[in-house]
């Protein structure tokens, strides 16, 4: 791994500045990185922090599903959530291995996680009330993933970009899924589509929250595009979602809670209201409805569970030590 040196006035040598350069060309030239390859120590911690939070979000998103598995309203309906969480887990594992490339153990992102050195989405730290919230969380929430993880197929470490590919499909299945249940429910009775209603109304601005803060808010962007970790900005992937979103709404017979949005037939676009950055941040910073609640839950599993992966590291290290044996008594 490269990691940058001290010498000169603006801590690069020449040496740096000509393996920046090259490493750059690479990257404008389209060229995945791959574990082995060189790379700047900026662009691995980058990655490292990126992906571990994405890891991070699969896993604790599980929990205001989970909360449903018993109060699904079929057995239909609860094959379906069991699925789609199994398939979170999944992408959980697939997005730790990835990181793993890096050099950073699972190990380590869990502490981090559990320590509270390491975030995830504020999104899941906002309660399912409803059966309608599931829907919601479907419709919006991965839909807004998606939205930013197609183009992470496209990001310039192979690793995430490969595990992307796989993970884009199941969550557009997500989406399907959750608008699917709004759909019933607004075809309902007048109580039903008000819940659907409701539910629109409390993960509409989280949902926006999502794709971070404005550039001039965010310190990260600016390199990550750069260095073509991500394709789009902030805002423009916010704009993408809202322009494909908004009109799902209408053909549910939903209003979107936003009183400031508005077509701009210049721009092609929709225009929205100020989002509400401080609750954004207060979230983040773990002062959000769910936040003590979601790590309290992270971390009990995290106990109980440690038998498991006990059992599961001895029983190799004794495979592990009988394949051994066999391969010297063969010889």
């Amino acid at each position: 791994m490269y990691s940058q040196g001290l010498i000169g006035a603006d801590g690069k040598t020449d040496e740096d500045e000509a393996f920046l350069a090259a490493f750059q060309e690479r990257i404008d030239a389209e060229q995945k990185i791959e574990p082995n390859d060189p790379m700047p120590e900026g662009y691995r911690k980058t990655l490292i922090r990126q992906i571990s939070q994405h890891a991070h979000s699969e896993i604790i998103g599980m929990q205001p599903e989970g909360n449903w598995i018993t109060r699904a309203p079929s057995l239909r309906r609860k094959a379906a959530l069991l699925a789609k969480i199994q398939d979170e887990g999944g992408h959980g594992l697939y997005l730790y291995s990835a990181a793993e490339t890096l050099g950073v153990s699972r190990e380590e992102m869990t502490e981090q996680l559990l320590s509270g050195a390491a975030k995830y989405s504020s999104i899941f730290n906002y309660p399912a009330l409803t059966w309608a919230d599931i829907g919601a969380i479907g419709w919006l929430v991965d839909g807004a993933a998606i939205m930013n993880q197609i183009a992470l197929c496209r990001c310039s470490y192979g690793p995430y970009a490969r595990a992307m590919i796989r993970i884009c499909k199941e969550e557009s299945f997500h989406q399907r899924q959750g608008y699917e249940i709004l759909i019933t429910l607004c075809n309902g009775s007048d109580e039903q589509k008000e819940m659907a209603q409701d539910a629109l109304n409390r993960f509409w601005w989280p949902s926006l929250m999502m794709f971070g803060p404005s550039e001039g808010e965010s310190v990260h962007s600016q390199q990550s595009m750069l260095w073509k970790i991500k394709r789009f900005s902030n805002d423009d992937l916010r704009d993408k979602f809202i322009n494909a979103t908004v009109p799902q709404a209408e053909f549910l017979g939903l209003k979107v809670p936003d009183p400031e949005l508005k077509w701009d037939e210049k721009k092609q676009g929709y225009d929205h209201g100020d989002i509400d950055w401080d609750e954004f941040w207060r979230v983040v910073k773990g002062d959000g409805p769910c936040n003590r609640e979601r790590m309290r839950t992270r971390r009990k599993v995290e106990r109980e569970g440690a038998w498991v992966r006990e059992a599961a590291l001895a029983y190799a290290e004794k495979r592990a030590a009988r394949e051994a044996a066999a391969r010297v008594a063969a010889e």
